[in-house]
């Protein structure tokens, strides 16, 4: 069985703010991933534990979608202008399977508070050390 999940966050950050975070390397690498490079639409995420996946870009609308393959799985990000200035951003993580559903929809808390930690408050969360990862139970992975 596969299931879906969805997560809704409010930043203060513009929309271009949060676009530029997700759809750069640069920007995915403050927040997200050790490494993700892209190359001809395909992110090559490397992470603290040694994992790594390479996840094709379906879709991007400049500061509105950003959607791509992440672990056999469709990740849309979608942004939405607030009237004060910030960004509605809707994460939507379809065809979980659901022996991963419970640790993927948690995972998805971690890297999403990160992003507003980086857009809002310039501050990365994450202790980048290998020998701390959400395998030995680290939240700030």
């Amino acid at each position: 069985m596969r299931r879906t999940v969805k997560w809704k966050l409010h930043l203060k950050s513009d929309p271009k703010v949060v676009f530029d975070l997700l759809s750069t390397s640069e920007g995915r690498e403050k927040f997200w991933a050790e490494k993700a490079t892209e190359n001809n639409g395909v992110i090559r995420f490397s992470f603290p534990n040694g994992q790594a996946y390479n996840g094709q870009i379906l879709k991007t609308i400049r500061n509105r979608k950003f959607h791509l393959d992440y672990f056999n799985s469709l990740v849309t990000f979608d942004l939405e202008p607030s009237k004060n200035g910030g960004t509605d951003l809707t994460l939507i993580n379809k065809n979980v399977h659901e022996s991963e559903f419970s640790e993927v929809k948690a995972g998805w808390i971690s890297v999403l508070m990160n992003l507003k930690a980086v857009a809002d408050f310039k501050c990365d969360l994450r202790n980048h050390d290998p020998k701390r990862t959400w395998d030995q139970g680290y939240a700030d992975n």
